[in-house]
């Protein structure tokens, strides 16, 4: 007969083993994500990873978790957040523009890297070849120093008046090449301004002002990219007609904008994450490149400016903000 000492060894024993057998289990993957700008401002590509994800058979809380950095448009913190992800181990990193790509491919050369670039990926440094990227690096391209003079011709169409347009960089010399050629073309005068910081930009807006310009074209470097409600209310206040890439800008009072569908490059990263936590390599992933442009027209903001929208881009227009 089993004593009753033994028998109670016996169930503290069995409470146990679940508890160590829980233990031994591998932790769920993580999924690191470095941004240059806020929660606030990426909470809808956010959504669309997770939509990507989901579609592979991952979902949040239950097989995978999300480990976010943010920079908070301080590209300086980026390499510092970058290695701290590595150091919790992530298995695979979501590194969102180019800045925060470069410091994740410094931190690590093992751990898989998807990117979301606008510029070239080859000439940046990221893949061998677009279809076959080799290395721990592949993601999504929307090429915007490509349609960097789409943008000049788009705001010369609903600007035909203006002559004399600025162009505002960060560090954009392959799209000032780019758009001062389309100028050219147009017959237009463009002045380059470069701003890096508030002192900068406060400057740049300070000789827009001097040069008349009429239209502004906003590169989609980080440092913007992080304000553009900022940008947005600032062209209003100053009474340009601009465009940029982010529909918050156009929402916060700037004329245009226009560029690649953010949420469907998101689907896109969410979907080669889930195909790499599988355990598919990133270097057989082929980058894939936007295919789907979005135009966005303030109405309210055409009007306060009295530019009349031609109907032409008025039936482009994927969105009319009034």
């Amino acid at each position: 007969m089993m004593r009753r000492r033994e028998f109670i060894t016996l169930l503290g024993g069995a409470a146990a083993w679940p508890l160590a057998v829980r233990a031994q289990q591998p932790a769920v993957p993580l999924v690191g994500f470095l941004g240059g700008e806020t929660p606030e401002l990426q909470s809808r590509d956010v959504q669309a990873l997770r939509q990507g994800l989901s579609e592979q058979g991952y979902f949040e809380g239950r097989n995978f978790a999300f480990e976010f950095r943010w920079a908070e448009g301080q590209t300086d913190r980026l390499p510092g957040l970058a290695v701290d992800l590595v150091r919790r181990q992530v298995t695979v990193l979501v590194a969102n523009g180019t800045p925060p790509a470069l410091a994740a491919k410094a931190a690590t050369s093992t751990i898989p890297i998807l990117f979301n670039t606008g510029g070239d990926p080859v000439e940046l440094g990221f893949v061998s070849s677009l279809n076959r990227p080799g290395g721990n690096l592949t993601g999504v391209t929307a090429l915007n120093v490509a349609i960097g003079p789409k943008r000049l011709e788009l705001l010369h169409e609903i600007a035909p008046t203006a002559h004399v347009i600025a162009l505002l960089v960060k560090n954009g010399d392959a799209l000032a090449r780019e758009v001062q050629t389309a100028a050219r073309t147009l017959g237009l005068e463009l002045h380059v301004l470069n701003a890096s910081s508030e002192h900068d930009l406060d400057q740049a807006f300070a000789t827009l002002s001097q040069l008349q310009a009429g239209g502004l074209v906003i590169a989609t470097d980080s440092y913007f990219l992080s304000r553009p409600a900022q940008l947005g209310a600032r062209v209003l206040r100053q009474r340009v007609p601009a465009i940029f890439v982010s529909r918050e800008f156009a929402a916060a009072g700037g004329l245009m904008s226009y560029g690649g569908n953010l949420s469907e490059e998101f689907r896109l990263l969410g979907v080669y994450a889930g195909r790499i936590l599988k355990g598919e390599k990133p270097g057989d992933l082929p980058v894939q490149q936007a295919t789907r442009f979005e135009l966005i027209i303030n109405l309210t903001t055409a009007k306060a400016l009295g530019v009349t929208v031609p109907v032409s881009l008025l039936t482009r227009a994927d969105e009319l903000i009034e």
